[in-house]
């Protein structure tokens, strides 16, 4: 059959129209008779797939559970949860405050504690903490230690000093398989995640650098306030280019495997603060 005869056939039945009839069952009279083709169904049933991804589109959209989305949550929905966490421990601190009190008249009713060796709430609180937090003697000596080798240290009080009033955003997440250590010259972290995770940026800054070397592989560094500056290496993909504007926690990056220093999936992170490399996990929880 030629070309444009099988053409002009498979359209022909396409468009031929099918009388679907519903008959009463006792007369055999129509009831209902409806004419479809093959056209029709299809238009049809392609209307209700566009309708649906319209829906789900504008409920992911317009509504908050595109916050549970990887990578969507917005950076006031990240300092609404730190700050409940926050809200949190306080809580914490203050029921276990009020369990010790408890616990402390209980002991003055036994006559285990006297009356009048507590002159205030405080004092009746910290009596039973002091005796639940005695230190060994192991402990003494290790605090002793710590104590005398961090007498001259400055650096690390003044870097918190620096970094008070900034909230770090964790990069991705993961698992850290490579942590700091500036002996070796590896002077950030290494984070194990799956490919093309969200990479987030740790806080408020300005791009300075997003572009690919041999060894690391996809790279982007952003400059941020007092100083610091972060990068993210081995990235999969970079989604923000030099000199943006970018906000703590938005997605700047994939995770991927780039570079020939790279043994698979990870991030290698590094925080730099005035020209020199810091430790990530002083100002991060990962």
């Amino acid at each position: 059959m030629p070309r444009k005869l099988f053409g002009k056939a498979f359209w022909h039945n396409f468009r031929f129209k099918y009388k679907i009839s519903i008959l009463n069952e006792n007369t055999l009279e129509e009831v209902v008779s409806l004419r479809v083709s093959k056209m029709n169904g299809f238009s049809v049933l392609l209307s209700a797939l566009i309708l649906v991804f319209v829906i789900v589109a504008c409920v992911l959209i317009f509504t908050p559970l595109r916050n549970y989305l990887p990578g969507y949550m917005n950076s006031e929905l990240r300092s609404q949860v730190v700050e409940n966490a926050l809200k949190f421990d306080s809580l914490s601190a203050v029921v276990e405050r009020q369990n010790l009190y408890v616990m402390n008249i209980q002991d003055i009713f036994k006559g285990e504690i006297k009356a009048d060796t507590a002159q205030n709430m405080e004092e009746l609180t910290v009596m039973r903490e002091d005796l639940l937090m005695e230190r060994t003697e192991r402990e003494e000596e290790f605090r002793r230690q710590y104590e005398e080798t961090e007498k001259y240290n400055l650096t690390t009080i003044n870097l918190q000093a620096e970094a008070d009033g900034l909230l770090f955003h964790t990069p991705t997440r993961g698992i850290i398989t490579s942590r700091y250590d500036a002996d070796i010259s590896h002077y950030g972290i290494d984070i194990a995640a799956n490919p093309n995770e969200s990479v987030l940026t740790t806080l408020d800054g300005i791009v300075i650098i997003s572009s690919y070397t041999a060894e690391t592989g996809y790279v982007i560094g952003v400059q941020h306030s007092q100083e610091f500056i972060s990068f993210y290496k081995h990235c999969g993909a970079l989604l923000k280019k030099q000199g943006e504007q970018v906000k703590a926690g938005e997605v700047i990056a994939l995770v991927g495997s780039t570079g020939t220093l790279t043994t698979g999936p990870h991030l290698h992170f590094e925080l730099w603060h005035k020209g020199k490399a810091v430790n990530p996990e002083s100002f991060i929880v990962f």
